[in-house]
């Protein structure tokens, strides 16, 4: 029997055993996924790294640090793309809970398909005339991506013309006399008689509503590559938190009636113990519903069946929202399924696209990245970071096909204090 998929923030899980969504772990050991890690410095796509424009905090306009790299390789949607994911925070602790202080890049390589970068000869269409511009209708649809078949009539191009008979003028309505049935002198004698001609005016008015033509059809110049802000050398990158390898799995669900969780049991702490180190279930359980939020509590239940998860993978899929109170969990509590969850996501600037859900990262990253130093993880007082991208899968403009480039994607990213939990102490 086929397996049923399961949206993560499904009120049913009981029912499954194994979702759809792939979870995080983090690993001090490697894993398989060389790529793949919680802190530490960024690795590049073919290390062509980003600009450094990207990974700057727009309120402080100071380097962030990372906190996420994902080799996110679709092969069932897009075959022919290599994919990363990059997450960096700012972390100077003014500029917590504010806007552009998390962000998030796609790094993206498109490759051409095989089947258009070695046409095979057998369909080539029969050449209609020896001349060396034949080729190149294949060229174009190959380094376009043109549904034109090869096999079109020449006469489809579009800024084709009828060939013009070399005995007709093309600005003229009517066939022109013979000219020598005119003599030099009657000629001469004709043009003195007529008033002064002003051709420069006619033909200034045609270049002007020609170059006007021109530059609606012409997109807007790109920036060129020397313009982009180089990534920085690392003494002048803020610290970077500890480096964790990423082990993955695919969520499993206890079949057996959930219970609230107590609050000391989500390992991000988003509550501390009490001084004598207890606090009972039902002190959680009342400070959980004087919000009002039902939502952090499924939130909270479903992470409590595998605690340890740093991130949450399902291209297309649902997110688990910590709340539905806050700006984030309002805009996206009512997203369709179908949607990918992320109907109302902002679209992607890059391309105009919609974008969908990929993946988020949960409280308990906080808790890893902290380990060493709780002072390095002050300003991370968030409950979930949910990361959205371009459904096409768009490449950076002005990069080439086959070369590597970035786009920044959006960050949802829901407070603690803004779903109306706190963390204490």
């Amino acid at each position: 029997m086929q397996q049923q998929s399961l949206d993560s923030s499904d009120e049913e899980s009981e029912q499954y055993t194994t979702t759809d969504v792939m979870l995080g772990y983090a690993s001090e050991e490697p894993t398989e996924d060389g790529f793949s890690q919680l802190g530490g410095y960024p690795t590049w796509l073919e290390s062509k790294a980003a600009s450094a424009a990207l990974a700057t905090c727009k309120v402080c306009n100071t380097f962030m640090a990372l906190l996420l790299q994902l080799n996110t390789d679709l092969p069932e949607h897009f075959p022919t793309h290599e994919r990363r994911l990059y997450v960096f925070a700012c972390k100077n602790r003014a500029c917590r809970k504010k806007l552009g202080t998390i962000r998030g890049i796609r790094g993206v390589k498109h490759s051409q398909p095989l089947a258009l970068s070695s046409p095979s000869s057998k369909n080539a269409p029969p050449p209609q005339d020896i001349s060396p511009t034949n080729p190149s209708q294949n060229l174009g649809n190959a380094l376009f991506n043109s549904n034109l078949s090869p096999h079109a009539n020449q006469n489809s191009n579009p800024f084709s013309a009828e060939p013009l008979s070399s005995n007709s003028n093309p600005f003229s309505s009517t066939p022109m006399a013979n000219p020598t049935s005119y003599s030099y002198q009657s000629l001469q004698s004709s043009l003195a008689s007529k008033p002064p001609q002003k051709p420069e005016e006619d033909t200034e008015s045609l270049r002007s509503a020609f170059a006007q033509k021109a530059r609606l059809s012409t997109p807007p110049p790109q920036p060129p590559a020397s313009e982009r802000i180089p990534w920085p050398p690392r003494f002048e990158l803020p610290p970077a938190y500890p480096t964790y390898y990423i082990d993955g799995d695919y969520e499993s669900l206890d079949p057996s009636p959930r219970s609230t969780p107590s609050k000391p049991a989500l390992s991000a702490g988003i509550a501390s113990e009490t001084p004598n180190g207890k606090q009972s279930e039902k002190d959680d359980l009342d400070g959980y519903e004087s919000t009002s939020d039902t939502t952090f509590l499924r939130f909270a239940s479903r992470l409590t069946q595998n605690p340890e998860q740093v991130l949450r993978y399902e291209f297309g899929g649902q997110p688990l929202l910590y709340s539905k109170s806050d700006a984030v969990g309002r805009l996206l509590a009512s997203s369709a399924p179908s949607a990918g969850g992320g109907s109302r996501m902002p679209t992607c600037e890059n391309c105009g696209s919609k974008r969908v859900f990929e993946m988020q990262l949960t409280p308990h990253t906080i808790t890893e990245l902290e380990a060493e130093d709780l002072k390095i993880g002050e300003g991370m007082e968030w409950g979930t970071l949910i990361v959205g991208v371009c459904e096409r899968d768009c490449g950076e403009k002005g990069v080439p096909e086959g070369e590597v480039g970035y786009v920044e994607e959006w960050v949802g990213c829901q407070w603690e204090e803004d779903a109306g939990v706190k963390r204490s102490g």
